[in-house]
């Protein structure tokens, strides 16, 4: 049974190795279901549930598309993390509706659709989330983010 083991050791981990530098591999962390912890989440989503192919906030369901994952550096300019530790985020491609209303008839961004989501677990159990408009996938630098009008909120959630 030993040798068993280390023979399916040294086949798989070639194989697991590959799937974690696939685009999407970073996705899967954050799915389940997410309370709302910061005053944004709160007040604007409530909980939402990420699932493979759904984003749920409140009763209604979005589809959701991974598109890949985000580096370091992307995950220190949309959520102002120290770049040297922050970890792998990811990044969807969804479709809100611009009239959708939320809580306290909140929307995600606005008058524009709401067309990406990016994830970023800062711990274990803490989801950053931060929504965007437009049609084309956001620049995710310091200097864009902090130029853009297309980001639409960043929110806090935990398990």
């Amino acid at each position: 049974m030993h040798r068993f083991s280390i023979a399916a050791a040294a086949i798989l981990a070639p194989v697991l190795m590959l799937a974690g530098s696939l685009p999407g591999a970073a996705q899967g962390r954050d799915k389940g279901y997410w309370h709302a912890a910061s005053n944004t989440a709160a007040s604007i989503t409530g909980d939402i549930t990420i699932s493979n192919e759904k984003l749920t906030i409140g009763l209604r369901a979005y589809s959701l598309a991974p598109i890949r994952s985000l580096t370091p550096a992307e995950v220190a300019a949309v959520f102002d993390q120290d770049v040297n530790t922050a970890g792998q985020g990811s990044l969807y491609r969804l479709n809100v509706p611009a009239p959708t209303r939320f809580l306290h008839r909140n929307t995600l961004c606005g008058s524009d659709d709401t067309e990406w989501m990016a994830t970023y677990l800062s711990d274990p159990k803490t989801l950053q989330v931060a929504f965007f408009s437009g049609d084309g996938e956001p620049a995710l630098t310091f200097e864009a983010i902090s130029r853009s009008s297309r980001v639409c909120g960043t929110y806090t959630f935990v398990h």
